[in-house]
């Protein structure tokens, strides 16, 4: 049994599990399908943002971002997604676990809405141009997407947004307050590392919107 450095009071089984948090009614069991509707589709057009959920084959796991316009995960029918892939610092995380795994989770967010949408599923990676031809956003077409074939899909309630206050504006923290990026590599490299350089050149990129797509 795996316990953990700082405590024995550890959960070892389901069983012990359930006997602290219940079981789920049977109303919750059933909202899971495995395929969209006319009204779960609705979550995925009106999403600009998604977090994708990967592991290979040694069980590491990753969650990564991937953002757009709202409605860019396309619905090729009502059990397959498309989700294009925009170019990024190319360490690739995601796609080479896939690779390894095609075990894939998607968490979809609407900006205001506490309500979320879950999709599990298992991924390909496809480069075929005229698949990915819709996907092209100023004026172009990504190189690579996923392919999600769905296995469950299903709404997530609103507790977790509710309790964050995650669309509440009064609880929006500045940018000030969060340590950038170009301080926090300079606490990995070292006092010589330029992060007021690499935070301005960075900020001027995506000013110019390079490499967004």
């Amino acid at each position: 049994m795996r316990t953990h450095r700082l405590t024995d009071a550890v959960i070892h089984d389901e069983a012990q599990l359930r006997a602290l948090i219940g079981t789920p009614s049977e109303l919750v069991c059933r909202k899971v399908s495995d395929r969209l509707n006319a009204l779960t589709r609705r979550f995925i057009e009106l999403s600009p943002f998604v977090c994708v959920a990967s592991c290979d084959t040694r069980g590491r796991c990753d969650v990564s971002p991937r953002g757009d316009p709202a409605g860019f995960v396309r619905m090729l029918d009502e059990r397959t997604l498309l989700l294009p892939e925009r170019p990024g610092n190319r360490i690739a995380d995601t796609l080479v676990n896939l690779l390894d795994d095609p075990r894939i989770a998607l968490l979809f967010l609407i900006p205001g809405v506490t309500e979320s949408f879950r999709v599990n599923g298992r991924a390909t990676l496809t480069h075929d141009a005229a698949l990915l031809a819709p996907s092209a956003l100023e004026g172009k077409p990504p190189k690579l997407g996923i392919l999600v074939d769905i296995d469950e899909a299903y709404t997530q309630c609103s507790k977790a947004a509710l309790r964050a206050g995650l669309w509440e504006t009064s609880r929006f923290r500045a940018p000030s307050d969060v340590p950038t990026n170009g301080a926090i590599f300079r606490e990995l490299l070292g006092a010589d590392f330029d992060a007021a350089t690499y935070d301005a050149a960075r900020a001027e990129r995506y000013e110019r919107r390079e490499g967004f797509y």
